[in-house]
């Protein structure tokens, strides 16, 4: 009683409202409008809403800046109420009480046995170990994204393993705003602005391993999206086989390369493996007698030994302004992360003319379709013709879980689906995974690339001067021995590394 009264005379004195909030119950609505975190942090809680104004308890009227920071996180009009500093906190043990004594929300294990190294002031908070818990169990799926999606009656998150989305348990709906702030606070992010798409990265630390996660918030009607790309470096020290090169590929592929100068594209649509394969071919390429520059939107992967440059519009480095600044220092290889527009593409090609050897994607669906692709955008065919050295086009399909392999013989209908001529069934080691704990009842477990290989010679050049079409470009390149990205992925399906659905969904049938 003497608390209340002494904080009622402090309240008349500061012209402060006073309240008791005892046993009062604060609606759901009112807890979201400030993140569990900055509450927590602050000893303060929202608990109603009056006349379109946040009413907030705090117990320190002499907070100034605390005011201000509380209308800008929650974006509208607050109103600061006097209360106790016990009342705030037993309030705040009821509005979180159930969360403050759980360690993870239900999800699998506890911040002991999370792998995800903390700090000791990080240790207690319970939302801090829930987004640990919810990253570390990702990371031990072998997720590639993280998906944390606020929809009309829940908190969804997905992982997509192997490039397939899956649906795992996710924080109660209560959680989303908690759980989000605390990303973007990682991330970098404003958790004030909720308008905007905003970009930001994290570093963790999961079972011993450093990895970064590149995150992406997008506002949709219920809430922000969360997307985290998983950024492992180990990856890039993966060969070509691993890549999933056949030895016959795999030493054209090499050749390229190594060419001393010219432009060699990687294309396919988003998500096909285009980074990974660049990222492959400069590590391998990595040696202390060359001089390696990247220009990337973003720079995904830090290797050392490689100057990377990151692009960034807004100051007016854009692909095309860094392209030309890099040309004076002087590298061997230059690899410039995606080729957008006529400027770019014409630098590019006229630094492989000059000695350069030149990496770049482009978005096409095959190989000598990038020819089009680069006249389309305004680049002239005879600098087309000149500077272009190869082109592969790749996708990616499953590999068949190891643990659970079965060898078995297709039906007629599978064989039919792919065209499979009886001739090389001879041999043939069909395959699918059963469905075990190591590749959680999938069949699969990991990825490797399909690949079609157009190689630029005399003949083609020839073509491309005189502007031929991309269908006439490819009946060539078939007639030459171009191997289709679905023939590639057949002779996977023989070799027992992936199955017959998997390169019937990426692929299309040939015609010659």
């Amino acid at each position: 009683m003497e608390r209340a009264a002494l904080g009622r005379a402090v309240a008349k004195e500061f012209g402060l409202p006073w309240v008791e909030l005892g046993d009062c119950a604060i609606p759901q609505d009112v807890l979201d409008a400030l993140p569990r975190n900055f509450v927590l942090d602050r000893a303060v809680i929202p608990f109603a809403r009056k006349d379109g104004i946040l009413q907030v308890a705090v117990s320190d009227p002499m907070a100034i800046d605390l005011m201000d920071s509380l209308a800008y996180v929650a974006g509208s009009p607050v109103g600061a109420v006097l209360a106790t500093a016990a009342d705030i906190r037993q309030a705040l043990d009821r509005a979180y009480g159930w969360e403050l004594s759980e360690p993870t929300g239900g999800l699998p294990g506890t911040e002991a046995s999370s792998g995800v190294t903390v700090s000791p002031e990080e240790r207690d908070a319970p939302v801090i170990r829930l987004v640990q818990e919810v990253i570390a169990e990702a990371i031990r799926r072998r997720a590639s994204d993280i998906h944390l999606e606020p929809l009309a009656q829940r908190f969804r998150v997905r992982h997509r393993v192997d490039g397939v989305l899956h649906e795992v348990q996710a924080p109660a709906r209560r959680l989303q705003l908690p759980v989000i702030s605390r990303l973007k606070i990682m991330a970098g992010l404003s958790i004030a602005e909720k308008r905007v798409p905003q970009d930001g990265r994290i570093q963790v630390r999961v079972d011993d391993r450093n990895l970064d996660l590149r995150v992406s918030s997008l506002p949709t009607v219920h809430g922000e999206s969360i997307v985290m790309r998983v950024l492992d470096a180990e990856s890039l020290k993966l060969g070509m086989p691993e890549l999933g090169f056949l030895p016959d590929d795999q030493a054209v592929f090499e050749r390229q390369i190594a060419s001393p100068d010219g432009i060699m594209l990687v294309t396919g649509p988003t998500g096909s493996g285009k980074t990974s394969t660049l990222y492959a071919s400069l590590h391998h390429l990595n040696r202390s007698d060359r001089k390696i520059i990247t220009v990337e939107d973003p720079v995904e992967y830090q290797i050392t030994g490689i100057n990377q440059v990151p692009v960034n519009p807004g100051i007016g480095m854009t692909f095309a302004a860094a392209l030309r600044a890099m040309l004076r220092q002087a590298p061997n290889i230059i690899m410039v992360g995606e080729i957008r527009d006529r400027e770019t593409a014409e630098i590019a090609l006229n630094a492989s003319l000059t000695g350069h050897m030149v990496f770049s994607t482009l978005h096409t669906n095959d190989a000598p379709s990038a020819v089009t692709r680069l006249i389309d955008i305004g680049v002239k065919p005879f600098l087309v013709a000149a500077a272009l050295r190869s082109v592969v086009a790749q996708r990616l399909v499953r590999r068949i879980c190891q643990d659970c392999r079965k060898s078995y013989i297709p039906s007629v209908r599978e064989r039919h689906a792919l065209g499979l001529d009886p001739a090389r069934l001879a041999g043939a080691d069909f395959a699918h995974g059963a469905g075990c704990a190591a590749c959680r009842g999938t069949g699969y477990r990991g990825r490797l690339g399909i690949f079609e290989i157009f190689l630029v010679h005399d003949g083609i050049r020839g073509m491309i001067y005189d502007n031929i079409t991309a269908a006439r470009l490819r009946h060539q390149a078939r007639a030459d021995g171009m191997r289709t990205m679905r023939e590639d992925g057949l002779r996977k399906v023989l070799a027992g590394l992936t199955t017959i659905e998997e390169v019937a969904s990426v692929t299309v049938g040939d015609q010659v």
